[in-house]
């Protein structure tokens, strides 16, 4: 990236005021925070503007002073609605945008939506059927004093109740399957490609094997059951939501023609959760290929126990090169202890199979789950060095909202929890967090890895110092190198002008006149 952001001739400027913004907030957490862009957000403002609002985003991706670009985008706003997206890592840059929204203009309709609402709400609401007031419905009420309103699960028909003239409430819930809000599998296939004319492209940075890459999602969902994952009492996490086939080829055509891409991130949960779908997906892909006489290089995430030879060698032939796969462990304990269904057996096949095909393969690896030890810590070690895994992340797990890891745990007298595997027995001990000021567990640059569990076997610092062992021996073993830091840049605001393009685009005057003529 350069090294700063700055204002000039491709100034902001329009005549008419937007309807809403919709924010981007930053991922301080990361190494590099324009990678992909943040699809989701983007769906929502496609569906605005093809009921004919005037949207803004306002992403601060990247912006190391993203308060200062927040200031100048609120001098010159004069909408209503301000709407804010947010994983849970991204919370605390979330909560200083909401807090200075406040300060400097008052009256906006703020709204949070994004997957952390959405897993409190699940934890909330576990806690309720059980009578229980605990650390899910005290972070939810935190969120209702932060924030005017709380857009809970699918955002698509939500939006407009929470941008209604009426007083939408303070939570809408969108993430019941029964509920009028949550999106049906056809209303889904249905909907616009997220509006990605809405951002700065360009200024994202993804290669795929030399190929310039963005990313894009097939389907939504995963109805697997792992203690740590927070979508498991989410539906709009859980429940599998599939487009046919054509509407995704047209999608990726479409970011091809538009903006030139050969490589493309599948970012859905797991590719071949449907092997019909998935491999009719591969041979349309192929075909599209021939047909604009070019190549794709592609990247996704494939469910170990559901790999096989025919996906491998369909993959490559539709110009797959790498796959993505949560192994998680390297001990049948740990396995167990996680609810995976895939074996250890299951797991070195993903990667026997990959090489035979071709495919290189990214072992995603935790540590941290109940009854990890340093010998099951170290099996992490010992398995990816003997599978020669192409890559790898070890990560040490987060009990998010909504994970069972988090909503089936027990307070302590200590104000700590507990969670007690039902099968074994092993514990995994935590602290509660305030997630609107702390994201330092999530990911981390080399070195400041912080862990928020804890085993009977070991403790938080061990695992950190374990979990560094680990990946400092694999790479060494396996000569991959460390990933490379691209810190935030530098936004500096010239007088007298607007914010760039780079951060603020909005609805096209000419798009707003088609879609209302």
């Amino acid at each position: 990236m350069i090294s700063a952001i700055h204002c000039g001739m491709s100034s902001y400027r329009r005549s008419r005021p937007m309807d809403i913004c919709l924010v981007i907030p930053p991922s301080t957490f990361l190494m590099d925070e324009r990678v992909f862009p943040s699809l989701g957000v983007l769906k929502i403002a496609a569906v605005l503007e093809a009921a004919g609002k005037d949207v803004g985003v306002l992403d601060l991706s990247g912006v190391e002073n993203y308060l200062d670009a927040l200031d100048v985008f609120l001098a010159g706003f004069t909408g209503r609605h301000i709407g804010i997206t947010a994983t849970t890592p991204q919370m605390p840059a979330a909560h200083l945008i909401a807090k200075r929204i406040r300060e400097v203009a008052t009256g906006k309709r703020i709204i949070l939506g994004g997957p952390h609402v959405t897993l409190v709400h699940a934890a909330a609401r576990k806690e309720k059927e059980r009578s229980k007031y605990s650390r899910g419905r005290r972070a939810l009420d935190q969120l209702c004093d932060l924030y005017e309103v709380l857009s809970v699960g699918d955002g698509e028909a939500a939006i407009f109740e929470a941008i209604g003239p009426c007083r939408p409430p303070k939570i809408i819930d969108a993430d019941d399957r029964k509920g009028p809000l949550f999106q049906t599998r056809d209303q889904y296939a249905a909907s616009p490609f997220p509006a990605r004319h809405l951002i700065d492209l360009d200024s994202y940075s993804y290669e795929i094997e030399g190929h310039r890459a963005t990313s894009l999602i097939s389907q939504l969902g995963c109805p697997f059951n792992c203690g740590f994952c927070g979508g498991r009492n989410s539906s709009m996490l859980r429940v599998i939501r599939t487009r046919p086939v054509a509407t995704v080829i047209d999608e990726l055509t479409e970011i091809h023609e538009a903006y030139g891409y050969t490589g493309f991130m599948f970012y859905d949960d797991e590719l071949n959760v449907n092997e019909a779908s998935f491999l009719e997906l591969l041979d349309r892909l192929t075909a599209l290929q021939a047909r604009l006489g070019t190549e794709f290089r592609l990247r996704g995430f494939i469910k170990a126990e559901l790999f096989n030879e025919a996906q491998a060698r369909a993959m490559y032939a539709a110009g797959f090169r790498w796959l993505l796969c949560g192994f998680e462990g390297a001990d049948d304990r740990i396995l167990t202890n996680i609810n995976k269904r895939a074996t250890i057996e299951d797991n070195t096949a993903v990667i026997k199979v990959a090489h035979k095909h071709g495919l290189k393969v990214k072992a995603l690896m935790s540590i941290g789950h109940p009854g990890e030890s340093r010998a099951s810590v170290l099996a992490v070690r010992d398995w990816l060095i003997a599978q020669e895994a192409d890559d790898f992340d070890v990560t040490i797990i987060t009990p998010y909202p909504g994970s069972p890891y988090h909503d089936e745990a027990v307070e302590q007298a200590d104000g700590s929890f507990t969670y007690v595997q039902p099968v074994t027995g092993d514990r995994l001990h935590m602290r509660e967090v305030d997630y609107n000021e702390h994201a330092d567990y999530y990911k981390g640059m080399p070195g400041e890895y912080v862990s928020l569990v804890h085993t009977d076997g070991l403790s938080e610092a061990e695992l950190v110092a374990l979990r560094d062992q680990v990946e400092a021996e694999v790479r060494e073993a396996l000569g991959i190198p460390f990933s490379a830091v691209n810190r935030a840049t530098k936004y500096e605001h010239s007088m007298g002008q607007g914010l760039s393009d780079h951060l603020l685009r909005s609805t096209p005057e000419e798009w707003a006149r088609s879609q209302t003529a």
